[in-house]
């Protein structure tokens, strides 16, 4: 009996593991985003928990282009921000688990984009950029979560010169290193944006809107190495 237990908790892990990391298709993952057919989006100033003081930042102002490409309105970031500033709702955080209705009255705003950063450090013998970064879109009108992500990002930094022997490590590696010390990290941002954004359903300005339900879902959380040519 102790055996069956066992082996049927086992089971039910294996499971439960499957259904939040194994793809799916989009009308399925994301069942909200088509059941209320969004059309404009509100980006909310980034939750960053990283110890990188910038990375709210470059995160902001890079989220608009995936979602825009996407097929969405997104209201002007800047202008909203500064309209957040005004009315003092720059803290993301304290609307994150709070009724939205507010924001759809002001914006018109019929989603609110959320993004958490967990983590943003760099290596520059490593010639590495390490991101953990949360999305969460939700509805002002329901308040309900109709899309999330969450990205483990390695971005790449390093260079290839292409010499061989240890001479030609040696470059590579002190070229890595000097590159990632001056690497955009604007460019970290719009890279992990447009990788995680790219199984958004269709919006209403994209020629796919209506009928990319069967496309599959990327994972709900997952592991990425990106570089400079991602975005």
């Amino acid at each position: 009996m102790k055996k069956l237990i066992f082996f049927t908790i086992i089971i039910l892990m294996v499971v439960s593991s499957c259904t939040t990391t194994s793809k799916i298709p989009k009308s399925t993952a994301y069942k909200g985003i088509y059941d209320e057919k969004p059309l404009s989006v509100l980006i909310m100033p980034p939750i960053n928990k990283s110890t990188n003081v910038e990375a709210k930042e470059y995160f902001h102002s890079t989220l608009n282009i995936p979602i825009a490409n996407a097929g969405y309105y997104v209201i002007p970031p800047f202008l909203s921000m500064e309209i957040l500033k005004r009315e003092s709702a720059y803290d993301a955080e304290l609307f994150l688990n709070s009724p939205l209705s507010k924001f759809s009255e002001v914006f018109g705003a019929d989603v609110a984009v959320f993004t958490i950063i967990h983590k943003w450090d760099k290596s520059g013998l490593a010639a590495k950029v390490y991101v953990e970064v949360e999305y969460i879109i939700k509805s002002t009108k329901t308040n309900e979560v109709i899309y999330t992500r969450k990205g483990n990002v390695t971005y790449d930094a390093s260079i290839n010169s292409g010499a061989g022997g240890l001479a030609g490590v040696l470059v590579d590696m002190a070229a890595s290193s000097i590159n990632t010390a001056v690497t955009k990290y604007v460019d970290v941002a719009r890279a992990c944006n447009a990788y995680t954004f790219k199984d958004l359903p269709a919006g209403k300005y994209s020629p796919t809107y209506g009928i990319d339900g069967a496309e599959m879902s990327g994972k709900k959380e997952y592991k990425a190495t990106l570089n400079k040519n991602y975005r």
